[in-house]
């Protein structure tokens, strides 16, 4: 049970095995591409939350000092 799913066993072997595949599947120009796209969206997702927790620290303080007063 302490094991991730299937991930728990993967070993060098396995891992160079799946890179070789994934690499005949979407070829040598879009990996990069599509690590882009998917740091774009780790880069967005981020600055959402970042945003949300701003938001959330603005609205303390201002109930805070609407308690103050």
């Amino acid at each position: 049970m302490n094991e991730l799913l299937f991930l728990g066993n993967l070993g060098t072997g396995e891992i160079l095995i799946i890179a070789l595949v994934v690499l005949l599947l979407f070829g040598g120009k879009k990996i990069p591409e599509l690590m882009r796209g998917i740091g774009k969206g780790v880069k967005n997702f981020k600055d959402g939350v970042k945003g949300i927790e701003d938001d959330i620290k603005i609205d303390d303080t201002d109930a805070s000092n609407t308690t103050k007063k």
